[in-house]
């Protein structure tokens, strides 16, 4: 009878338990109306693509474990997909968003419902637009905070301010980046950095179009920065302040203290900010790491202030900001970074590798084949620029989505035959293999890799000098990833392998590989379907430097890929 008892005395509390959990979950509902509209920067008026009038685009923030529900109308002249930055999407692959890899896009005039649980991560995510080049003005920050009644693993902030740094152009962006597709070139660069979608007052006309932050001295404050920038790295500094890391990409890391935050495009870092210092005023400054030697970039700084209440009217205070090539401090801030293991969804990485794969990831060309009036092309020797992934530059389908065609077996639209190994071995970053010409050339193709549900994953990123050397930042949908080690030069598994941490590997979705050097991740492959996974620099995904993995479904239906939803766009 005692036992009778005990067994239903836990199967009460199990239930208890399970419906708090489901009381607690809420579904959180918004609309997107993406559209044009004409707003003025740099002393002149633009038009740009934005989702509800506004640059940013709304925050959505929601809670572990909440069901997400985005209506999106595209009022704009262009095809759309929105994708959500960093969500894991389990078993909720159709709503992960990229243009003809898991949908097809929403056409001008249509619209298409989002629909997916936020389960497994807390943090800041951010959504954009994965078209074109239309996420440099449509995107916005997506917060997830822990379920209600649970804290975070640090003392509550005072505030949290999401700050979200972008680029601008003085022009249409699908124009520039059209343009440079058009004739084999690199597109044109950016005009001006921005804080929350204010250029700072080191540009012109910019003085009254400044991001200003507030705060009370002695309180802390939770900066959830993102990088929304289209092709730049970053570097953020905070005159006369320390910050502490407290997460990377929606995932936990040790306490880590810094004068300086780099953030590649993609990325995503949660700072704690004590207002410590004296009641003035004090810059917040943005400028680029760009480790690509020889190569026209954007270098300019943007800027915002952080104003003590209080304070008397006196000159921002300007901290002293890295060089635009000073890889070391690049290097020290992103390998210092490592997981909390004692943080919420912590899981060791796997030990055991059932995929082995190396993949180099750099530039190279395509041959031209003419263009209009022209019988060369504007990249070097006469070629059309283009990058690659193991010397496969990507190139996405137009019938139907590669998920698409994977739930519904359709033949020719991809096939499975991506390399685990590049074609070819030879001095991957020595500078004088940046023009050869026996290696620089590469062709289009639709390859993919093919993975059983569950197997683990562990892939070698192997940069290359081919055109020139710079940071790759790679992003992975639909996974987090561990980071065993990085670092400079060819890789090698003798001497590089004794570097990995496998006790508290920082967890990501975009990894910067190290500028002429490798870095190395681990993932398991949990969650069926089509994954993307590509450079986050918006100039080298159409030249071709991606690839996807194609999961397989598990064996069970709580492991399959559920069937699209009835308005998913066609093609």
């Amino acid at each position: 009878m005692g036992h009778q008892v005990l067994l239903f005395a836990c199967t009460t509390i199990a239930l208890l338990a399970s419906c708090t959990s489901l009381v607690s979950a809420e579904v959180i509902e918004h609309s997107f109306h993406v559209q044009n509209r004409t707003i003025t920067r740099l002393c002149r008026r633009q038009e740009i693509t934005a989702v509800n009038g506004s640059l940013p685009g709304p925050t959505i923030r929601v809670n572990e474990g909440d069901t997400l529900v985005v209506h999106v109308f595209n009022l704009s002249p262009y095809n759309l997909t929105i994708h959500w930055h960093g969500v894991f999407q389990l078993l909720s692959g159709w709503a992960d968003g990229p243009e003809f890899a898991t949908q097809c896009p929403i056409r001008p005039g249509h619209s298409y419902t989002y629909k997916f649980k936020v389960t497994g991560q807390e943090g800041t995510l951010w959504w954009h637009a994965h078209v074109s080049w239309l996420r440099a003005t449509v995107h916005g920050a997506l917060i997830i905070r822990p379920k209600k009644d649970h804290s975070y693993p640090f003392p509550k902030p005072y505030r949290e301010v999401p700050i979200l740094l972008g680029e601008w152009w003085n022009a249409n962006v699908v124009d520039v980046e059209n343009e440079g597709l058009a004739n084999g070139a690199a597109p044109n660069n950016s005009d001006a950095y921005t804080i929350n979608g204010w250029p700072g007052d080191l540009y012109p006309c910019s003085v009254n179009q400044t991001y200003k932050l507030k705060v009370k001295h002695g309180k802390t404050y939770l900066l959830r920065i993102i990088n929304a920038a289209l092709n730049n790295q970053l570097f953020f500094k905070i005159a006369n302040h320390k910050m502490k890391v407290v997460a990377v990409d929606a995932t936990y890391t040790d306490p880590y203290i810094t004068d300086v935050v780099v953030i590649g495009p993609g990325q995503t870092t949660d700072v704690l900010l004590t207002a410590d210092q004296v009641s003035a005023s004090y810059y917040m400054a943005v400028n680029p790491y760009a480790s690509a030697a020889g190569v026209p970039f954007d270098n300019t700084t943007t800027r915002g202030i952080i104003v003590y209440e209080g304070a008397l009217p006196s000159t921002p205070i300007m901290p002293i900001l890295p060089a635009f090539n000073d890889t070391p401090t690049a290097h020290k801030f992103f390998t210092n970074l490592t997981g909390l293991v004692t943080g919420p969804f912590w899981n060791p990485p796997p030990r055991k590798v059932d995929e082995h794969m190396f993949i180099t990831v750099g530039l190279g060309l395509t041959a031209c084949n003419g263009r209009p009036g022209n019988a060369t092309c504007a990249g070097p020797n006469g070629q059309r620029f283009a990058a690659s992934m193991n010397n496969a530059s990507f190139q996405f389908p137009d019938k139907i989505s590669m998920l698409e065609a994977f739930f519904y077996n359709v033949g020719g639209i991809y096939t499975t035959d991506f390399p685990d190994q590049p074609p070819l071995k030879f001095d991957y970053t020595n500078p004088n293999n940046s023009n050869n010409t026996a290696i620089i050339m590469t062709t289009k193709s639709t390859k993919v890799k093919k993975i059983k549900f569950n197997a683990t994953v562990e892939i070698v990123f192997q940069n290359t000098a081919l055109i020139g050397i710079e940071n790759h930042p790679i992003h992975l949908h639909g996974f987090n990833f561990y980071v065993l080690a990085q670092g400079f030069g060819n890789y090698n598994p003798a001497v590089d392998r004794k570097k990995f941490n496998l006790v508290n590997p920082q967890e990501r979705n975009t990894i910067g590989v190290p500028v002429g050097g490798w870095a190395v991740i681990r993932f398991r492959a949990n969650n069926p379907g089509v994954w993307l996974m590509h450079c986050h620099l918006d100039v080298h995904l159409p030249w071709g430097l991606a690839t996807s993995f194609v999961v397989e479904n598990g064996p069970t239906p709580s492991t399959r890929l559920p069937p699209p939803p009835p308005d998913l766009p066609k093609c």
